[in-house]
């Protein structure tokens, strides 16, 4: 496991806390009224080497499918602690994490950047809001930006997710084919690896821990990616329990269907409210 020193914790009482692995600014559990409401695989790794399995890894700069490093590098590497935990006037408790370019960042993406990534922690809502900064003078770089959150459920196949009929996909389980939604509400049944493209600001997830509904809110995510190995990819990832499929569900605020581009001297922001209704 992390070293005790690796982790921030916010803390808002009540039994409502954010745990943040600074390997990767992973957000590792977070627990409303003491239930937790993100899924870990009991495989996950915490080596200070690779992508963290489970949680809300934060993917950055480039998004290829399973988000495998390097291209999504500050996955792996360890952020700053900016600021805090700090309790607001509001009784609400945020966190400021930052990371930027270095030697070993330019030799796999050779640009100057800084990321800020602001959470906080409010007694049913958790909310991130990134800022993607680029200093340079002269160069313009392109990018893409995932929170690869993984929900906790009881059960995937009762699970409904709202807000993406009429949208096209781009469906990694039939080559990349482009489909469009015609369900009301979209179930898993199956291995699902799906980006789906220009999508609603609002998803309610239901019958996620204790069958209530996750509510997600999301600005300058134009993406939304469903992700569920099944039994079929499950044995694929050796820290992934081939029998942990039914216990979670991956949907995705992304900016990865096309990049952003982003001048020198400009900045980029995006947010997300996960809302436990």
């Amino acid at each position: 496991m992390a070293a005790p020193t690796s982790v921030v914790v916010l803390d808002r009482g009540n039994n409502t806390t954010c745990t943040i692995n600074l390997h990767g600014a992973t957000v590792v559990s977070w627990r409303v009224n003491n239930q937790e409401q993100l899924f870990v695989s009991k495989q996950a790794v915490f080596d200070g080497k690779k992508a963290i399995r489970g949680g809300i890894p934060f993917v950055f700069p480039q998004f290829h499918w399973r988000c495998a490093p390097p291209h999504a590098f500050v996955q792996v590497m360890r952020w700053n602690l900016e600021k805090g935990p700090e309790r607001l006037p509001s009784g609400d408790v945020e966190a400021i994490f930052t990371i930027s370019d270095s030697q070993i960042t330019r030799e796999i993406w050779n640009y100057a950047f800084r990321l800020t990534y602001r959470l906080i922690l409010r007694e049913k809502e958790l909310h991130f809001i990134i800022g993607v900064y680029n200093p340079s003078t002269e160069l313009t770089f392109s990018f893409n930006l995932l929170l690869h959150t993984y929900f906790k459920v009881p059960d995937v196949r009762r699970c409904q997710i709202t807000g993406l009929h009429g949208c096209t996909f781009i469906d990694k389980t039939r080559d990349g084919a482009i489909y469009q939604e015609g369900r009301e509400s979209v179930t898993i049944g199956e291995w699902t690896d799906r980006i789906y493209q220009n999508t609603p600001q609002e998803h309610i997830i239901t019958n996620v821990v204790s069958g209530r509904k996750m509510r997600i809110q999301k600005y300058n995510f134009p993406d939304t990616v469903v992700w569920n190995p099944w039994s079929d990819h499950s044995k694929d990832y050796t820290d992934f329990g081939d029998d942990e499929f039914p216990n979670m569900i991956c949907v995705e605020s992304g900016h990865v269907s096309s990049p952003v581009i982003l001048l020198p001297g400009t900045a980029f922001e995006a947010s997300q409210i996960l809302q436990v209704m």
